[in-house]
């Protein structure tokens, strides 16, 4: 464990509080254990974060890493996500500046960092780079072997990327553990590794291991815990996501949550793609579960519906045609909280 309760966080966040290049830096925000103390994004320093954001936090927006350095954090984490994976040049000698700072790195993006000749030199005692996105050592195929545990495995799924599958699943856990329930998240992604959920960044994984890395997280943990809340990845409407079916056949899912941003209607970044009526994709998800019956399968219990671009009147109406058209209860983790999609999950026991 790289980051704990007493890791000061500075959170590299250029051009990223209002766009989804930083969604993995908002999601620290919301949901960091360790406490982040300064925002540096360049195109909003100065504003209020919460004004930004609708984060209800008290953290100052700066203009740059000499700027962060006030705050005295011990850690740079890059919350940002460009294009392409890589840093422009003035960001990365940001990254530069704060390891000759004495700040220790969380790099989530795909270019490792950890030997990089720019950097590495300057870590001293106790100092280090963390490469997010590795590997693991040891990785085999899939057998299945997961849907032999005793556990409910709960995966998000979704219609798109983006549209809210990891808050939905971490929303979750929290509500099950409130009500006293033995549940655990399986990170599958480089942000919620940077929260501390172990788990596996699958899209540093070999396809042909996907499956299996994912099946190996889930059984280092499924017979310790009654409900595993599986972290979902991409989807299968989207024809740049590999990662949702392994996540199915790896995790062998009990329940499915389907995730949607309410009103979208093509894939975002493929707009030549529709998205089906939300009924067929139901259908989708469970026959793919199921593999004609190679698979015992899972069942969607639930929508999570993303209306946070949405006035509250619009939201209502929205989550009532969700619940209409499939049958299922639905809501919005964030606007309503995940009890409605706990209590689904809870009354379909596998």
């Amino acid at each position: 464990m790289y980051l704990t309760a007493d890791s000061r966080i500075a959170l590299l966040m250029h051009e990223g509080t209002q766009s989804n290049m930083g969604k993995t830096g908002l999601s620290m925000l919301r949901y960091s254990s360790s406490p982040i103390v300064a925002v540096v994004d360049y195109q909003t320093a100065g504003r209020s974060l919460q004004e930004l954001t609708g984060i209800p936090k008290a953290i100052p927006v700066v203009e740059s890493v000499a700027a962060a350095l006030a705050y005295h954090p011990t850690v740079l984490a890059i919350g940002i996500a460009p294009s392409g994976g890589k840093l422009p040049d003035p960001w990365f000698q940001e990254l530069e500046q704060a390891v000759q700072s004495g700040l220790s790195l969380v790099n989530g993006l795909h270019t490792p960092l950890a030997q990089h000749p720019a950097l590495a030199p300057h870590l001293g005692p106790n100092q280090w780079i963390w490469d997010v996105r590795q590997e693991p050592p040891g990785l085999t195929v899939g057998t299945g072997q997961a849907s032999q545990l005793p556990c409910q495995r709960v995966l998000a799924v979704g219609t798109d990327m983006a549209v809210g599958k990891m808050s939905t699943i971490l929303e979750l856990n929290r509500a099950a553990q409130g009500r006293g329930l033995k549940s655990k998240v399986i990170a599958t992604g480089q942000t919620n590794l940077m929260l501390g959920d172990d788990g596996v960044a699958l899209d540093a994984v070999r396809v042909d291991y996907a499956s299996g890395a994912v099946e190996s997280a889930v059984l280092r943990y499924g017979h310790d815990y009654d409900y595993l809340f599986i972290e979902g990845q991409g989807s299968l409407l989207n024809p740049a996501s590999t990662a949702t079916l392994p996540l199915l056949r790896g995790s062998q899912p009990t329940h499915l949550i389907l995730c949607h941003r309410a009103g979208q209607t093509h894939i975002a970044n493929c707009p030549h793609v529709p998205i089906p009526p939300l009924p067929q994709v139901v259908d989708l998800y469970e026959q793919v579960s199921r593999a004609g019956g190679a698979f015992a399968g899972s069942k969607v219990v639930a929508i999570a519906l993303n209306t946070g671009h949405l006035s509250q009147a619009e939201a209502a109406q929205a989550l009532q045609e969700a619940q209409t058209a499939t049958g299922l209860p639905c809501t919005d983790p964030f606007r309503h909280g995940v009890d409605l999609l706990l209590n689904a999950i809870l009354a379909y026991p596998i």
